[in-house]
C-alpha cells in the first residue's frame, strides 16, 4: 500500500473520512489534540514527528502495510534540511495563537528598525529555561517583521539540545538558501564560507533565526559582523560568549497572560465558565508556555473534562508532571535534555536545590547544601545558569521554575541515596536557623556582633547586614524553623526563636511572629524548662498583642509565662508577664487593669534590684494614669525613665535603651498633649520619630507623625501638618492600617490646594 505524492495531511483526512471518524473522535483514540490533526489536515503545520504518527496510525485502526504506508508518508515529507525557503517564514503551529510578550515583541520590532537603518549590531540571543517559548517569540517576530527584509527570511533549527547541527552544515545550507551557487562555495573551506555570509548577510536585508542553539561555537560563524540584517538566536543558555549581541532573557508569563493564552485554546466561552480554575491551572503550570499549551490541549482532547478535574490532577505534585504531557509533547522531556547535558556536580546540584524551602536563594545555600565554600557553589550554580535551569535575578539571587523545581524533586529521589537526601536538608536547615540566630542577636542584650571564631558563609558584619539577611532570608529560615519544630529538633527551635527577641520589634508587621513563638513555646514546653516556656510564652504574648490583636489570648499567655516565670524564679521574666498583661489590658481600654498589673511589675523590679524591664513597666504605668485622667503623675513617670537612660551607669543599653528612649518620649508628647501643652508635645513627637528612623523602627514613625500632624494643627501650622500627615501615609505598609487611615480622615478635612 502507497500513498504516492500526496501530502501527509491528505493522507490523514482521506483515512480518518474512511474510517467515519470525527476530528474529536480520532482525537479521543488517539491522544493527539482536535487542534493539531486539523492544523495538519489542512497542511498548516509541520509533519508529526514518529511517536505522532504512531499515535494517528493506532487511532485510525491502521495494521501492516497501511500503516507503515502512513509512516512512510510521514517520513518522506520530512523537510531534509532545517532552512526555510527563501523568502518565506513556515511558523509552527504555537504562533498562530500567540500571546501576550508584549515589551519582548516592542524590543524586537525596535531592533528590525533599527537593523533595517543600519544603526546598531544586528543580532539577538533569545535565551531561557526549556518550555518558556523562545521559539515561538522568535518565529513570530520572524513573521510580524518579515516585510522589512525583502532579501529573505530564514529558519535553522540547530538542534543544540538533541544532536546538534555542525556548524559548517548550517553555513553550508545558509549560503545555498541565499543563491551562493555550489561551484563558489565548492572553492571556500569552512573559514571563507562564514566570511561570505558575514559579507551577504552585511550587503542585503535578511531575517535569521537560528533555533536552539547549543553553544557559542556553533553559531559563531553564522553571525554577521553589522550590516541591515538581523539576526535572532534562540538557545536554553544565555551564550555570554558572544561579543556585540543584544540579550532578552524569557521566563515563565505573566497570570494574565497565562490565563489569557489557555482562553485562546480553550475558548473564552468554555474558559470563563470556570475562570477561577483556569486561573488555577496557569498557577500548577508555573506559567510556562509549554505547559499551559500542554494542559490546554489536554482539555481540548478531553472535552467532557472539567477545567477543574485537570486541576485537581495538576495539585498532586508527585503526578503534575507526568500529567503535563500530550501526545509526542512532554514538559519532562523538554527538561531532561537539557539535564542530560550538566556535569557530574551540577545535575547535582540542581537536585540538591529542590530541598531549599524559600522562592529563591543565593549561592550560599547551594554551599550549604555541599557542604562546599560559596565560591565554589557559586560556579556550579552559573553552570546552571548557562544551561537555562537556573534563572538569575536582577538582585543577584536565583530562582528555579516551580516545574524544574518539581523535577529536580523527582530526580532527587531517584539519584540520590535517602540518608544522602537527609544528610543535605540537615545541613541546609541547620546552616538557615544558625545565621537566623547569629543574625537575630545583633539586637539583643549581651551579644552584638558575632564572634570571631564564626565563620559563616555571609556576611553579618554590622546589624544593616543581619537585618538585611533576616526579611530576605525569611520565608527560608521560618520553614526551616517549621521543619525543626515537626523533627522534634526543641533546642534548636527555642534558640533560634529566643535570637528573635528584640529583632522582631523593628519588623513587627511580618506577619509570622505568633507564629515563631507559638512554635518555641510549643518546643519549651517539650523540653520542660520552665525559664524557657516563660520566655517564649512572653514574645508569644507580645506577638498575639502587637501583630494580631488578640488581646484576650495575649493575656492568657502572659499569665501563663507569669507561672512558668515564678516556678523559674525569674524576676526578669515575672515583669515582663505583667507588662505583656498590662499592654494588652491597655489596648482593651481597661486602664485600671493595665495601671495594676505595670505597677506590679514596677514594684517587683525595684524590690529585686533588677532594672531591665524596669522602663517598659514604668512607661506603661504612666500611660495607664494618663487614660485614668492623671497626665501630671504620667508625665512625672516617664521623666524618670528618660533620667534613668540618662544615668550613666544604667544598666539597659544599647538598641533595647534606644527602643525604651524612643518610645517613652512619644509618651512624653501624649502627656504634653493632655494637658494642651501643645509645642512641647510637637517637639517631644518630633524627637521621637528622630529617634525612630534612626534605629529603623518604621512602624511607630507612623504613629508619631500622625500625633505630630495633630499637635501642629492645634497650633494652627496647617501647611507643616499637611506634610507631616502626608509624611505618615508615605511609609505605606511599613505602618499599621490604623494610623494611616487616621492621617487620611486628617487630610481630608484640609481645604483643597
Amino acid at each position: 500500500m502507497v500513498y504516492g505524492e500526496k501530502p501527509f495531511g491528505a493522507v490523514l483526512l482521506g483515512l480518518r473520512q474512511r474510517g467515519r471518524l470525527t476530528r474529536e473522535e480520532l482525537a479521543e483514540a488517539s491522544g493527539v489534540s482536535v487542534r493539531a490533526i486539523g492544523d495538519m489536515e489542512r497542511g498548516r503545520s509541520r509533519v508529526p514527528q514518529r511517536r505522532t504518527a504512531m499515535a494517528l496510525a493506532d487511532g485510525l485502526g491502521l495494521v501492516d502495510a497501511e500503516r507503515e504506508a502512513l509512516l512512510a508518508t510521514a517520513r518522506a515529507a520530512r523537510p531534509t534540511c532545517a532552512v526555510a525557503v527563501t523568502g518565506t517564514v513556515v511558523p509552527p503551529r504555537s504562533v498562530g495563537d500567540f500571546t501576550g510578550r508584549e515589551p519582548e515583541m516592542a524590543l524586537l520590532r525596535e531592533a528590525a528598525e533599527r537593523a533595517s537603518a543600519g544603526q546598531r549590531v544586528s543580532t539577538w540571543v533569545v535565551s531561557g529555561p526549556p518550555g518558556c517559548g523562545k521559539t515561538t517569540l522568535a518565529l513570530k517576530a520572524a513573521a510580524d517583521l518579515a516585510e522589512g527584509f525583502p532579501d529573505g527570511h530564514f529558519v535553522v533549527d540547530l538542534h543544540g539540545v538533541d544532536g546538534p547541527v555542525e556548524t559548517g552544515e548550517a553555513l553550508l545550507r545558509l549560503l545555498k538558501a541565499l543563491g551562493v551557487p555550489d561551484r563558489r562555495l565548492a572553492h571556500e573551506d569552512q573559514q571563507g564560507r562564514a566570511g561570505l555570509l558575514r559579507t551577504l548577510l552585511g550587503d542585503r536585508r535578511c531575517l535569521v533565526v537560528l533555533d536552539n542553539a547549543r553553544d557559542e561555537q556553533q553559531v559563531r560563524a553564522l553571525l554577521p559582523a553589522g550590516g541591515r540584517s538581523l539576526v535572532l538566536v534562540t538557545s536554553r543558555r544565555p551564550l555570554t560568549g558572544l561579543e556585540e549581541v543584544h540579550r532578552l532573557a524569557l521566563s515563565e508569563m505573566t497570570q494574565d497572560e497565562a490565563v489569557d493564552l489557555l482562553r485562546r485554546i480553550l475558548g473564552e466561552e468554555r474558559a470563563d465558565a470556570e475562570a477561577g480554575a483556569v486561573a488555577r491551572v496557569a498557577e500548577l503550570c508555573g506559567r510556562l508556555p509549554l505547559a499551559l499549551r500542554v494542559a490546554a490541549n489536554w482539555l481540548t482532547v478531553r472535552s467532557g473534562w472539567t477545567v477543574d478535574h485537570l486541576v485537581r490532577r495538576l495539585a498532586d505534585e508527585e503526578r503534575r508532571l507526568g500529567a503535563l504531557a500530550a501526545g509526542d509533547v512532554r514538559v519532562e522531556a523538554a527538561f531532561e535534555l537539557s539535564y542530560r547535558q550538566l556535569t557530574g556536580q551540577a545535575a547535582r546540584m540542581l537536585r540538591l536545590l529542590s530541598l531549599v524551602p524559600g522562592p529563591d536563594m543565593t549561592a550560599a545555600y547551594g554551599a550549604a547544601l555541599t557542604a562546599t565554600d560559596v565560591f565554589e557553589a557559586e560556579d556550579v550554580m552559573e553552570e546552571l545558569v548557562e544551561a537555562g535551569l537556573l534563572q538569575p535575578t536582577f538582585t543577584g539571587r536565583y530562582q528555579l521554575h516551580d516545574l524544574l523545581r518539581l523535577f529536580s524533586r523527582v530526580r532527587l529521589s531517584r539519584e540520590e541515596e535517602a540518608h544522602e537526601r537527609e544528610a543535605a536538608d540537615d545541613r541546609l536547615r541547620a546552616w538557615l536557623l544558625e545565621t537566623a540566630a547569629v543574625a537575630g542577636r545583633w539586637y539583643q542584650p549581651g551579644y552584638g556582633a558575632p564572634p570571631s571564631s564564626w565563620r559563616g558563609l555571609v556576611p553579618l558584619g554590622s546589624a544593616d547586614e543581619a537585618r538585611a539577611w533576616l526579611q530576605s532570608e525569611a520565608p527560608s529560615w521560618l520553614a526551616a524553623l517549621r521543619g525543626a519544630a515537626h523533627r522534634g529538633e526543641h533546642t534548636q527551635v527555642v534558640e533560634t526563636a529566643r535570637a528573635m527577641e528584640w529583632f522582631c520589634d523593628l519588623w513587627v508587621h511580618w506577619g509570622h511572629w505568633p507564629e515563631v513563638f507559638r512554635l518555641a513555646s510549643e518546643a519549651a514546653a517539650a523540653l520542660d524548662d520552665p525559664y524557657m516556656r516563660a520566655f517564649h510564652l512572653n514574645c508569644h504574648s507580645w506577638a498575639l498583642n502587637t501583630c494580631e490583636q488578640s488581646y484576650h489570648e495575649a493575656i492568657e499567655r502572659a499569665d501563663e509565662a507569669l507561672e512558668h516565670a515564678r516556678r523559674a524564679q525569674d524576676v526578669h521574666q515575672q515583669a515582663s508577664a505583667l507588662v505583656h498583661a498590662a499592654s494588652a489590658h491597655r489596648q482593651l481600654g481597661d486602664a485600671q487593669a493595665a495601671s495594676e498589673r505595670a505597677l506590679a511589675a514596677v514594684d517587683l523590679s525595684e524590690d529585686a534590684g533588677h532594672y531591665e524591664v524596669w522602663p517598659q513597666a514604668v512607661r506603661l504605668y504612666g500611660t495607664s494614669l494618663r487614660l485614668l485622667g492623671r497626665p501630671e503623675e504620667s508625665l512625672a513617670e516617664h521623666e524618670r525613665v528618660i533620667a534613668f537612660l540618662d544615668a550613666p551607669d544604667c544598666p539597659v543599653s544599647g538598641f533595647v535603651a534606644d527602643v525604651f528612649r524612643a518610645h517613652t518620649i512619644q509618651a512624653l508628647g501624649l502627656d504634653c498633649a493632655a494637658l494642651g501643652r501643645w509645642r512641647e508635645a510637637a517637639d517631644h513627637y518630633r524627637n521621637a520619630r528622630i529617634q525612630s528612623s534612626r534605629i529603623g523602627v518604621s512602624h511607630r514613625e507612623a504613629e508619631q507623625l500622625l500625633h505630630l500632624g495633630e499637635a501642629l494643627i492645634e497650633l494652627g501650622e496647617t501647611e507643616e501638618a499637611r506634610y507631616c500627615l502626608r509624611q505618615a501615609l508615605a511609609l505605606g505598609d511599613a505602618a499599621d492600617d490604623k494610623e494611616l487611615e487616621a492621617a487620611q480622615r486628617l487630610l481630608d478635612t484640609f481645604p483643597a490646594e
